[in-house]
Order: structure tokens, then C-alpha cells, then sequence
């Protein structure tokens, strides 16, 4: 499995609940660069780039989130490769 990038839509209640700084969290221990943002509409959108083993585990894990979180659903897209040194939030 090589290197690849996907973003995903998570939707439900994810503002307000450190959905964004959990995600960075769980992203730098799996290695993963990229970024978490609000999106106007309530969702959070993520972009995680690394090991496809990684992305896998990260992507698994939106489907939950942090303890506050309820999340009714998440969209996941492959994207092409993009380079980042870190992972954010903004």
C-alpha cells in the first residue's frame, strides 16, 4: 500500500466538541499530514494525506470521533497526492 490522499465530509454534530483538535491528535500519532476545518454548514471537512494504512485507520475513526461528537455520516473521496509537513486546523 502506497501513499494517497482522500477528504471526507463529516457531518452531524461536530463543531463545538474539539472534533477538529482530536482529529490532529489522531492524525500526528498515525503519521498523516493534512488539515480539519468548519465548514459554514456545520460539518467539518478533513484532508489527510500519508500511508494508505494510516488514511484507513483515520478514516474508520471519523466515523466516531471524540465522546462529545455524534456523527450521522461521512463522505470520503479519493483526492490526488498533495504534500504537507504537518497536520492543522484552521
Amino acid at each position: 500500500m502506497g501513499d494517497v490522499c482522500k477528504r471526507a465530509f463529516v457531518e452531524g454534530r461536530v463543531q463545538g466538541v474539539w472534533f477538529r483538535g482530536s482529529t490532529q491528535e489522531k492524525a500526528r500519532r498515525l503519521g498523516i499530514n493534512g488539515w480539519a476545518r468548519n465548514l459554514p454548514d456545520g460539518r467539518v471537512e478533513v484532508l489527510m494525506c500519508g500511508s494508505a494504512e494510516a488514511i484507513a485507520k483515520l478514516e474508520q475513526w471519523l466515523h466516531k470521533g471524540p465522546p462529545l461528537a455524534k456523527v450521522v455520516n461521512v463522505i470520503v473521496a479519493e483526492e490526488t497526492w498533495q504534500q504537507f509537513d504537518i497536520f492543522t486546523t484552521g
